[in-house]
C-alpha cells in the first residue's frame, strides 16, 4: 500500500469528506475504489467509494459507501489515506510525492537510505536522503532514475561518478 493523502474535513451533513492527496492527476480515483484509513498506527480500514468529485487538483470530496452522517465522518478526520499500488502504478512516475519512504538504491554506491522527502524546484523533482549524517540531494530526472518500483517500494538511480561524494565528504 502507498500513502497517498489525508482526510481533512467532513463536507457538508450527509457524511461526505474531503480527501487531499499527493498524485499528480486526479484521474486515479474511481467509484467503488477501496480507500484503506490507517485508523491507528499500522490498523487499516477499507472505506469504499460510493462517489466523489474533484474538489480541486489535490482534493476530492467523497461519499463513502454506508457513510451518511457527519458524525461518523467525523471519526475519519485527520487520519492518513492508503491504496493498492495497482491504482497508481500508471501515476508512480508522474508524481514523486508518492515515493517518500521508498528505499534508494545508487548502481554504485549500493544502498543509499530511505526518501525521506521530495521538493519540487524549478526545472526538476529532488529527493532527500541521508546517508549517515549527511543529507544527499538526487534529482529525480531520467537520466539518474533506473526503475521506480511500487510493489517493493524501491528506486534504484545512477548517478553521476562523484556526484554522491560531494555530499560526502
Amino acid at each position: 500500500m502507498i500513502r497517498i493523502g489525508k482526510i481533512v474535513a467532513t463536507h457538508g451533513i450527509n457524511g461526505a469528506v474531503i480527501m487531499t492527496h499527493i498524485a499528480a492527476d486526479s484521474k486515479w480515483l474511481k467509484k467503488g475504489h477501496a480507500l484503506m484509513v490507517e485508523m491507528q498506527k499500522g490498523s487499516y480500514i477499507p472505506y469504499f467509494v460510493a462517489d466523489f468529485k474533484v474538489g480541486n487538483e489535490s482534493e476530492f470530496v467523497i461519499n463513502i459507501e454506508d457513510i451518511d452522517k457527519v458524525e461518523a465522518a467525523k471519526k475519519l478526520v485527520s487520519k492518513a489515506v492508503f491504496v493498492n499500488e495497482d491504482v497508481l502504478a500508471a501515476y508512480a512516475k508522474q508524481s514523486p510525492l508518492l515515493w517518500i519512504g521508498f528505499t534508494v538504491t545508487d548502481v554504485h554506491k549500493g544502498l543509499l537510505g530511505p526518501m525521506e522527502d521530495v521538493m519540487q524546484s524549478p526545472s526538476q523533482w529532488l529527493g532527500k536522503v541521508m546517508v549517515g549524517d549527511k543529507e544527499v540531494l538526487i534529482p529525480l530526472v531520467e537520466p539518474i532514475l533506473r526503475e521506480v518500483n511500487l510493489r517493493s517500494k524501491r528506486v534504484i538511480i545512477e548517478m553521476p561518478p562523484g556526484l554522491i561524494d560531494v555530499y560526502l565528504d
